[in-house]
């Protein structure tokens, strides 16, 4: 295994997925959270499509008719569904506060893992799983509810992404795509889909009956290009390509080079680093729950580390 290269990933993988939110919730001030979503699909995908094509012509690979279908389904759930959840997470609650509840996305993928690719849990991530589950019942805090709407944005977009995941690696093994033509195929025709969603808006039907539905006015007329200037060009960018294409990539990479446990790692660093993050740049404060929940959620992810060193170390 090569321990150099997958390290290299995770860190930056690490920073750039632990900043997404803070991206997100500078640019959700000037852009409607569909339209951001779109925005920064479509350069994501856009920046990956050119790499994407050479690597599947150098594999000689010739993806068939359900595979390509396979793909489009692949870019509804997470553009579609996943990422405009948790656009509108990031828009109701705090971005440390989603940055944790999505970093919770491995314990499904873990558990789809366990029930439809038949991989092995071993007693240590069981464990890790437990108490990823009790940390975000910890922020959360049932008790003394706050932001409701935006953690369940939250945690419906992370179960959607790890569906996602899940559907990435039957398109990788059915096709032989690698992780960056998985991703750019579907970052793009996710996209591509979601501008259809965007066009249909525009109809005077459809922006009627929208406006008459409490809670789905703002959905009819999405913008698509408006709001785009040159002083948030590099904000879209990094969005788009560094938060978006770019850590996806990786995520995948470091699943090819190891499994999902190792791939998860960002995820399991994410919430004690996005925290942090949100508090240097967004100002914003660390409630005790948040850091108790941060806590245990970072022990349960130490154990899930550890558990795939063991079982990479007794294979060698």
């Amino acid at each position: 295994m090569p321990y150099k290269k997958i390290i290299f990933y995770l860190l930056i993988s690490s920073l750039l997925i632990s900043s997404l939110e803070i991206t997100l919730k500078i640019a959700g001030n000037t852009f409607h959270p569909v339209q951001l979503t779109f925005l920064r699909f479509i350069i994501g995908g856009l920046a990956l499509f050119i790499p994407s094509v050479i690597s599947m012509r150098k594999k000689n690979i010739r993806p068939r008719l359900n595979d390509w279908m396979l793909l489009a389904l692949n870019g509804f759930v997470v553009v579609t569904v996943s990422m405009i959840l948790f656009q509108l997470a990031v828009d109701h609650a705090k971005a440390s506060t989603v940055a944790v509840i999505f970093s919770c996305n491995p314990v499904f993928t873990l558990l789809f893992s366990y029930l439809f690719l038949k991989e092995k849990l071993t007693r240590l991530t069981l464990l890790s799983v437990v108490l990823s589950m009790a940390g975000l019942l910890v922020i959360v805090n049932p008790v003394n509810l706050n932001e409701p709407l935006g953690l369940t944005f939250a945690l419906f977009s992370a179960i959607a992404f790890s569906v996602y995941s899940m559907i990435s690696r039957l398109v990788s093994t059915r096709t032989g795509l690698n992780g960056l033509s998985v991703t750019g195929f579907t970052l793009l025709i996710g996209s591509l889909e979601l501008l259809g969603l965007m066009l249909l808006t525009h109809f005077q039907s459809a922006a009627a009956f929208l406006s008459r539905v409490p809670g789905l006015d703002a959905f009819a007329s999405i913008p698509i290009w408006s709001g785009i200037a040159w002083e948030n060009v590099p904000l879209l960018l990094l969005a788009g390509i560094g938060n978006s294409a770019a850590a996806f990539v990786m995520y995948f990479l470091i699943m090819e080079l190891s499994n999902v446990s190792m791939a998860s790692i960002p995820f399991f660093i994410k919430p004690g680093l996005a925290p942090l993050l949100s508090f240097l740049i967004l100002s914003e404060q660390l409630t005790m729950h948040l850091i108790i929940g941060i806590v245990i959620i970072l022990v349960g992810s130490l154990l899930t580390i550890y558990s795939n060193w063991s079982r990479s170390n007794m294979r060698v």
